[in-house]
Order: C-alpha cells, then structure tokens, then sequence
C-alpha cells in the first residue's frame, strides 16, 4: 500500500484491493466530454480534479468554530462531524438503542470492530450514471464516513445527523454514508454539506448507499450548502427490497459546479421508493442532476419530483430514465422536473426519458419550465405587499409541495430559513 493509499491504519486486504481499483479506474478511465450521453449540455470542468488533494489535520481554531456552526437540530439520536475529511466529534447513541443491536460507526470503528458488516457493503455500488471515474477517485481516498446498521424491527425516533465541512484550499474530501437498514426497521438521517469559510476552493466527491431490506422505512435527506468556489459530487445508490418504503431529499444551495446522481434500483414487489430534490441556483453556478429509477421486481411505485429555482446566468440540467424490466409488471413509475426561471438568462434543461420492457404498467415522464405568473405577482403587489417579498413568497410557495414532505418541524424551520437567507440576499 503505497502512502497515497495508507489512508486508515490496520486496512484490511479487501479494502487495500479496493482502493487499487479505485485507483486504476481514476487513472485509466477517460475524462468526461460533452460528447458523453451522460454529460449531455453540462459544462466541462475548468479544473483538474489532481490539484485537490486530502488536507492535514485542521487547527484547534478551525474545529471549535465547525463545531459551532453545526447546530441543525436541538436532538438528534446522534451526531458525526467532519471538517477536511477528519472526524473532530462524534457522540454516542442512547444505551438502549445500543442494547437493541444498533451500530453508529466511523469507517475506522466498523474496520476494527464490524470488519464482515463492512465488507459486505462498504464500496460495493458504483454509479452508473457518467461520473466513474470520480467514484474511483473517493474511493481510493476515502476515509471519512460513518457507517448505520440498523437490525431488525428497531424504529430510531429522532435523526441521525453527519456533518461534512471542508475548509482547505484545494483541498479533497471524499464523505461517505452507509445506511444498512434490516426487515422492519425505520431510520431518519441527515447529510450537511458545508464549508467553513466563503474563500477557500475544494473538491467533495461524496457517496452514499441505502440498503433497505424488506420492509424498512428509510428517510434520508441532504442538505448541500458549500461555497461557491466548491465543487461537489453527490454519488448516491438505493436498493430496495419487498415492502421497503424509501425517501431521499435533497436540497442543494451552494458549490460553483454540482453534480448529483442519484439512481434507485427497485428488487422486491411492494417497494415505494420517492426522490425529491429542491435547488437554487444564481450567478454562474450549475447544478447538474441525474436519475436513474431501475424496476426489477413487479407491484412497485417510485415517484420522483425535482424542482429547479433559478437567478441570473444560472444553469440546471435535469437527466432522469425509468427503466421498467420485463417482469416488473403492474411498476408505476413517475418522473417531474420543474424549473422556474427568475431571470430570462437562466438555462435549464431537461431530459426525462422512459425505457419499458414490461406491458402492464402505468409511467410518466414530463418537464416544464416557466416565468413567474405575472398576474399572481400583480395580486401579491397590489396588497402593498414589496416586489422583493412578493418574489420571495411566490419562490417559497413553489418549493412548499417538497417541503411539506419533512418529517421534523425543526427541520423545515430550518430549511426555510436556508432558503429565505438565499433569496432575501438575492432580491435585496
């Protein structure tokens, strides 16, 4: 293992295997051109993802002020937090969750005390959906993360929160979040992107796999808020068995360029799996979004809903396939993309498509992209309400269909406050 690789002490032979072929396929695989399908109208990056490299261990002054302002939530069942890739606080979960068999662990811990739950499902789900070659980048790098494994018939009232803050210049960090979720089981968490100060130009290359087992509920939200000199890359991959009830929601605010891919594949009847994502985009950021909802199994439902906010020379790109396997009758699958557009300069783009191979079942797709309604502005104006604040309610009211969706008040206080704090220095 070379020092590049010698990134977490006692590496077992399978994980160093691994980080080689992750290594291999950084080096060998080719950049991605506009050329590729699945980099289709997305802007090419300016720079080379080698300058970025893993940060030394922050200061004393940079922790206490990450741990200052990661503050989402008055409770959580327990909380991990990372600033440049190095895990600066983690507290424990309750004894009794502990005595019911649940695991809250870093990537070092499950190495060394869960080395066969990790092998099973550590690195095992690649994207498929263009970015590869970064796939293989995190994971030869990857060392921050934290691993859940929730066992059968536990339910885990309050969320589990992790914190990934970066804070160096050109600096990389390659998060990871692992949710095993066992038959009967029920889990909230949370992801928080964030960046310690406004000035500072960094890489995340983050993944994140859900594994629910029959009949599992899993709710995972994600909150991307880095600067805007950041590049970010969200990899995330669901599996969902029989009777599994899944949601993913995103809410992307910051970075320069991002790229989400989220893919969902449906391998037990029953599963109903929903994927939601809100973003503004203002300035020169791009946000570049893509799904892939696979059915393999029959009776099944997933539901995506993606809306797009969009200021200035902002860019969104929104490419989503539902492929439906032969024998996944009776699927219904739905795909909406939703782009508002605030400034006529604003680009957005959408790509939906279908790929069907069963007769009996119920899909669509669609996408739509439209101005404010001049005469619902006209109504808010001409009730004294201000054309910043009239702007503001009418964006927030566009984005309350996903909103309503959170399973915590705090939560969305929280994200309307996120949300708020953009548009009123937006509109200002």
């Amino acid at each position: 293992m070379n020092n590049t690789q010698a990134i977490l002490k006692s590496e077992p032979k399978w994980l160093e295997e691994l980080r080689n072929q992750g290594t291999q396929d950084y080096k060998t695989l080719p950049v991605p051109t506009a050329k590729d399908e699945n980099w289709r109208f997305a802007s090419l990056f300016s720079t080379e993802a080698a300058e970025f490299k893993p940060s030394s261990e922050p200061s004393s002054q940079s922790k206490d002020l990450c741990l200052k302002q990661s503050q989402l939530l008055d409770q959580s069942s327990a909380e991990s937090i990372y600033l440049d890739d190095h895990l600066i606080k983690k507290t424990s979960l309750s004894d009794d969750l502990k005595a019911k068999g649940v695991l809250y662990l870093s990537i070092q811990e499950a190495i060394d005390e869960h080395p066969d739950l990790l092998k099973k499902y550590f690195l095992k789900q690649s994207t498929e959906l263009g970015s590869e070659k970064y796939f293989g980048l995190h994971a030869s790098h990857v060392k921050a993360g934290s691993i859940l494994y929730v066992p059968k018939g536990v339910e885990i009232e309050d969320s589990i929160i992790n914190y990934y803050w970066t804070d160096t210049e050109k600096g990389l960090i390659c998060p990871h979040t692992l949710i095993i979720a066992e038959a009967h089981s029920k889990i909230s968490t949370i992801d928080v992107f964030n960046s310690l100060s406004d000035s500072n130009q960094a890489m995340s290359i983050s993944v994140s796999n859900i594994y629910a087992h029959e009949t599992a509920h899993v709710f995972r939200k994600v909150i991307q808020n880095f600067n805007t000199k950041t590049v970010s890359f969200q990899l995330d991959t669901t599996i969902a068995e029989k009777d599994t009830s899944v949601k993913n929601l995103a809410l992307n605010l910051g970075s320069a360029k991002a790229r989400f891919e989220n893919q969902v594949k449906i391998n037990g009847s029953g599963a109903h799996v929903k994927m939601y994502s809100l973003t503004v985009a203002e300035d020169q950021q791009e946000f570049d979004q893509r799904t892939f909802q696979t059915h393999n199994a029959p009776n099944s439902v997933s539901d995506l809903l993606y809306k797009n906010a969009l200021f200035d020379t902002s860019r969104t790109i929104f490419s989503g396939l539902i492929q439906v396997a032969e024998g996944a009758q009776q699927t219904d699958a739905y795909q909406t993309n939703r782009n508002l557009l605030l400034d006529p300069r604003a680009d957005a783009n959408s790509l939906p498509g279908l790929e069907i191979l069963a007769n009996d079942v119920k899909c669509s797709h669609g996408a739509t992209t439209g101005n404010i309604d001049p005469e619902e502005l006209f109504y808010l104006l001409s009730r004294g309400i201000s054309h910043r604040v009239a702007m503001q309610l009418i964006v927030l009211g566009f984005f309350e269909e996903i909103i309503d969706e959170l399973d915590s008040e705090s939560l969305i206080n929280t994200i309307r406050t996120l949300l708020e704090t953009k548009f009123s220095a937006k509109l200002s």
